[in-house]
């Protein structure tokens, strides 16, 4: 929890007084506190302001700004300016400026345009960080910290492939045994010295794509972003060792391991900014995924945009209530924050055109302005009984960054194996029941759960297996799809084949992998014990032929060579079953099935809705908090039983029949 003594959730976004005068400030505050904001997040680009040279600094209008704040009530999550250098400290030491994958030197006026190996940005980044928190350590508006903004840049300088050098060195320890574990003996790329390692860029062409030394870059460039951000954390925590410090993720990106950066942040943070085509599944996804980076903690929304961005390729408004409803559902699934950027729209620069709590207009007279308002007073409404709650989940599905960097560095068997399509897949017939999802790292304990998905489990690091044996053995249910337990964490193939580790649990080997052209489609016949037998479903992409050892064949495929031969299988181990999907079912396979799966172990969702209803439900000291979201376009009639339920958001007593209007929310304590 970020502090036991907050009123209410945290409701606000971040701010850039510095790119205004000082009367536009006294506005601002007065605005804030019509809006109900609570907190700013400060900061964030203003180390040019902050220290206009290398020996000069200018903390008076951040003083100014921190004094209106606590003055007005409002809390603050102070930034370390980090995420921006300033322009003289690029010109003067131009080492700290990244070089591209074609190895091009970066010219300054990015922002996050620092190598992360640069030890002059290091040295510049927790001096700026200290003097921060020396400043302000015992200031009334200081409620939080955030280190940066949006971390992700990679670097392939010289700077860097010594450190990588330095990295692989303490990994492997030794020449030979990096040979070994890289199979460098493969088109006789053999390394005699740690020298002849070179970073996979774009100058070394398929050195770029041998996955196991890329596999490991993305490693190494976890680890040197990471090394950056707690050069600041550690600084902060010797100053102001009680006050919670994160840093946001810009939405759930790819090329750093989220769950490696979770063990070093208090509270998970990340921006939600959806395409407006993404299903209501797919930002559910994202969010469980959020929560999943501290093991069901609640996190907070760092940004989302009021109405409009501007990034996108069509930067579609938000309809009226679309706004309110991603921000509850963001609460529904796990947040204790609602913030934006912006909160003051920017009037130039590439972020002009995003859309803001104050408008460019710079009044309260409009929609979007009268929306945010409304959310402030619900939320202020609702007080603290929410916070820190949590989700009770009895489904898991495994994820790991890693595997997602190998299965798509993977040369083969198909250019259209995405790991997030896959997981995807699994994740929406779930969420179509309401049934809450836990997203898990692989080889986590998985003992609080009865059912287990691994979508695409294509790399099995040690640990994992046994992990899945032992959840298994003692009567959970795992479910497996294609091409998994392929190879280990440096991305060599298991001897003896698919599913490698797995082998044992799942009770199969796999021979072959038939990646399907675009044009091609197979089907699954369905034998008992599977039920419907004979119903056949479609599928495609890519069919294990798979041999069984002590599995039963529950479907087999219709067509091609490999007609008659399974595709769907189950396994009893120890206690409980392992189920194996060897290809890419149609959805309405995978909604039976789950639906099935789920029915069998006794797993529901809290209440009964109709189709574009979402369901979750968070707990707290015993209380349950019921959270039910239409995301259609028409109401919807909610069936809530004879029991009386309470309505946190109308303050109303709702039970029998009841009519949920378009984008509309409830949050039901029980009475």
């Amino acid at each position: 929890m970020i502090n036991p003594k907050l009123p209410a959730i945290l409701y606000g976004g971040d701010y850039n007084p510095e790119q205004w005068c000082s009367e536009v400030w006294e506005e601002d505050m007065r605005l804030f506190r019509l809006a109900g904001i609570n907190l700013v997040n400060l900061g964030v680009f203003s180390w040019a302001k902050l220290q206009p040279a290398e020996d000069q600094y200018d903390f008076g209008w951040l003083d100014r700004i921190m004094d209106m704040l606590a003055e007005n009530g409002i809390f603050v999550n102070l930034a370390t300016p980090t995420a921006a250098q300033p322009a003289w400290m690029s010109r003067k030491y131009p080492e700290i400026l990244p070089v591209d994958a074609m190895g091009r030197k970066r010219t300054y006026g990015k922002r996050v345009n620092f190598c992360p190996n640069s030890r002059k940005y290091r040295e510049f980044s927790v001096n700026i960080t200290r003097r921060l928190a020396e400043r302000y350590r015992n200031h009334p508006a200081l409620l939080m910290w955030h280190v940066a903004n949006e971390y992700g840049t990679y670097c392939y300088c010289d700077n860097c492939q010594i450190a990588f050098r330095k990295w692989l060195k303490r990994r492997y320890h030794t020449i030979e045994e990096l040979n070994q574990r890289w199979n460098l003996s493969f088109w006789g790329h053999t390394a005699y010295d740690w020298e002849d390692i070179v970073v996979p860029s774009d100058l070394n062409d398929d050195n770029k794509y041998y996955q196991p030394a890329m596999l490991d870059y993305l490693r190494f460039m976890t680890d040197s972003n990471l090394e950056c951000y707690l050069g600041e954390y550690q600084t902060i925590k010797e100053i102001t060792p009680d006050l919670t410090v994160t840093t946001n993720i810009s939405g759930h990106i790819k090329n750093l391991d989220q769950f490696r950066w979770a063990e070093h942040v208090d509270i998970a943070a990340w921006d939600n900014y959806p395409l407006p085509t993404d299903a209501a599944s797919t930002v559910a996804f994202r969010h469980d995924l959020m929560r999943g980076l501290k093991r069901g903690q609640p996190y907070m929304l760092a940004e989302q945009t009021p109405s409009s961005q501007n990034w996108q390729p069509y930067n579609l408004l938000k309809r009226p209530g679309v706004m309110r409803l991603l921000s509850y559902q963001a609460i529904a699934h796990g947040a204790d924050t609602v913030l934006f950027f912006q909160l003051r729209a920017s009037a130039q620069g590439v972020e002009k055109l995003h859309g803001a709590v104050i408008s460019h207009a710079g009044h309260e007279h409009t929609r979007v302005f009268r929306e945010c308002a409304e959310l402030g007073r619900e939320l202020k409404q609702l007080g603290k009984g929410i916070l820190d709650s949590r989700i009770h989940s009895k489904v898991a599905i495994l994820f790991d960054w890693e595997n997602w960097w190998a299965v798509e560095l993977c040369s083969g068997p198909s250019r259209d194996l995405k790991y997030l399509d896959q997981v995807a897949q699994y994740y929406r017939p779930l969420y179509g029941q309401n049934i809450s999802v836990d997203i898990v790292r692989p080889g986590e304990d998985l003992s609080s759960y009865q059912l287990v998905i691994a979508p695409l489990l294509y790399m099995v690091k040690p640990g994992v297996a046994g992990s899945i044996e032992r959840f298994v053995g003692e009567g959970g249910t795992f479910l497996a799809s294609f091409f998994s337990g392929m190879v280990d964490g440096n991305d060599r193939i298991f001897s003896g084949g698919a599913p490698g580790e797995l082998r044992k649990v799942l009770g199969i080997w796999v021979e072959e992998s038939d990646a399907l052209l675009p044009s091609m489609r197979n089907s699954m016949v369905l034998r008992q014990p599977a039920g419907e037998e004979g119903r056949e479903y479609e599928c495609g992409l890519l069919c294990d032929i798979i041999h069984t050892e002590t599995a039963k064949v529950l479907a087999v495929y219709g067509e091609d060579f490999y007609a008659g031969q399974p595709c769907f299988t189950v396994n009893q181990y120890g206690k409980g079953k392992a189920f194996y999907v060897g290809t890419e079912p149609e959805d309405s396979f995978l909604q039976n099935f789950m639906k099935a799966l789920c029915q069998a172990k006794r797993i529901e969702a809290p209440i009964l809705v109709p189709n574009g209803v979402e369901v979750t439900q968070r707990w707290k000291e015993g209380q349950s908090y019921t959270f039910i979201l239409n995301h259609g376009n028409t109401s919807a009639v909610i069936d809530l039983g004879k029991g009386g339920y309470w309505d946190l958001i109308t303050e109303s007593e709702k039970s029998g029949n009841v009519e949920l209007e378009p984008k509309g929310v409830w949050i039901l304590e029980r009475k």
